[in-house]
C-alpha cells in the first residue's frame, strides 16, 4: 500500500512538472484540453476518456501510441492528460484492468521520450 502511494505521488510529481515547465500551467485540465483547436487531437482525447470510462485502459494506451503524433505538441498534453486520469484511478480499478502503477509510470516516461523531454 505504502508503496503504490508513494508511486502514485511521483507520477502526480512528474505530471505537474512537465505540465508547468512546458505548458506554463499548474495542471491539465479538460479547460486546458478544449484549447486545442485540431479536431483529430480532440477526437483523440474524447476516445482514450471513452475507454478509460469502460476502463478498457490496455486498449486505451494502445491508441494512444498508435495515434500519437510527435510534431505536435497537442498531442503530449493529450498523453499527460490520459496519464493523470489514469493515476486517479484507484488501486482496485487498475487491478480489475490488468494494469498497475509502474504502467503508468513507464508509459508516461516512454510518451516523454517519443517527445525528447528529459526530466
Amino acid at each position: 500500500m505504502y508503496q503504490q502511494d508513494w508511486l502514485m505521488n511521483q507520477i502526480d510529481s512528474m505530471i505537474q512538472i512537465i505540465t508547468k515547465i512546458l505548458f506554463k500551467k499548474e495542471a491539465i485540465c479538460n479547460n486546458f484540453l478544449i484549447e486545442i483547436s485540431n479536431t483529430k487531437i480532440n477526437s483523440l482525447h474524447l476516445e482514450l476518456q471513452e475507454k478509460l470510462n469502460q476502463l478498457d485502459i490496455n486498449e486505451a494506451e494502445n491508441t494512444l501510441f498508435d495515434r500519437i503524433e510527435t510534431n505536435e505538441m497537442s498531442y503530449l498534453i493529450v498523453a499527460v492528460n490520459f496519464y493523470k486520469s489514469l493515476n486517479k484511478l484507484s488501486d482496485g480499478q487498475l487491478e480489475r484492468s490488468n494494469y498497475s502503477r509502474d504502467e503508468i509510470r513507464d508509459g508516461l516516461e516512454e510518451i516523454l521520450q517519443l517527445f525528447g523531454v528529459v526530466l
